[in-house]
């Protein structure tokens, strides 16, 4: 029996309707569910879902706290959740300071501030019953608050040999019960040209590689080396030079790319190392989005 992931999913605009009708496609195909990143409206494409499909469990992955009223997030996410039948999760997350400059915003202290919102959240009077609330992590304070105040944690980007560490802050009863959930957004590219793919993942991760909290995240994994080339090149303006830094074996602990054997042996190998829900973000290296979901469908 094949353990199969989860896909994340986008709706880009004009290709929405386009979007919601992939999804029914991927629920048809039996993948493990359906998850939004911050890229758009998740919280409007995951509405639709759970009028779209029937079965298959989709959330955000994430939404930034930052970007509404906690009361609105609230009402939101509570008829979500009770339309759905409780197939709906609320990823939530603090972002990044670029992102959140764009909007003029500035963050404070990303423990607190996650917190405090699951707080006001919980409190927010006549909502509802609210969905699972799932906490967007990287490192070990974040995931040990993904337990104490959430129901679950989602990476994105993970190394796969450091997961075990990463989850030695949580218990085993969390790791075995059912409904916490354990995700990690894994960049995908299939194709039989491994050069290929791998130059298409590491376009994908370049933009990442700029954020400092996955800097920090990726040396506690290993790889101080290369981030520190990375952290260089950026103070030299030298840009061109990150890739380099994106190293092939880097590259394997936090992406899956080559042939469909490797992808779904790859998959296997993040379920055995922890990761109850991988949800694979595909890219082509011979299209756009609706051709890496093609290429995704013919593998499974």
């Amino acid at each position: 029996m094949t353990r199969m992931p989860a896909l994340s999913l986008a709706a880009v605009p004009g290709r929405r309707k386009a979007t919601i009708e992939l999804a029914t496609e991927i629920e048809r195909k039996g993948f493990s569910g359906i998850y939004g990143p911050s890229l758009g409206d998740s919280l409007a494409l995951c509405e639709a879902l759970a009028f779209a499909t029937n079965e298959i469990h989709f959330g955000t992955s994430i939404m930034p706290i930052y970007f509404r009223q906690v009361a609105d997030y609230a009402q939101t996410t509570s008829f979500i959740h009770e339309i759905s039948d409780g197939r709906f999760k609320f990823g939530i997350g603090v972002s990044h300071a670029p992102a959140l400059k764009q909007r003029g915003i500035s963050a404070g202290k990303p423990l607190t501030d996650t917190r405090n919102f699951i707080e006001e959240l919980r409190a927010v009077p006549r909502a509802g019953e609210l969905p699972p609330i799932v906490l967007a992590t990287l490192r070990k304070k974040m995931i040990a608050l993904s337990e104490e105040v959430g129901q679950g944690m989602v990476f994105a980007n993970g190394a796969r040999s450091h997961m075990q560490e990463s989850l030695s802050v949580v218990s085993d009863a969390a790791k075995q019960n059912d409904d916490f959930f354990i995700g990690d957004m894994i960049p995908t590219c299939i194709s039989d040209d491994i050069e290929a793919a791998k130059a298409v993942n590491r376009k994908t991760l370049s933009s990442y590689a700029m954020l400092p909290n996955y800097r920090n995240y990726w040396k506690e994994a290993g790889y101080k080396e290369e981030m520190e080339g990375i952290e260089k090149a950026i103070d030299a303006k030298d840009y061109d030079q990150i890739p380099h830094f994106l190293t092939d074996k880097w590259l394997a602990d936090t992406t899956l790319f080559g042939t469909a054997s490797q992808v779904r042996d790859g998959v296997e190998a993040w379920f055995d190392a922890g990761i109850k829900t991988p949800i694979l973000v595909p890219s082509s290296a011979n299209g756009g989005q609706m051709v890496a979901f093609e290429e995704m469908f013919a593998i499974f």
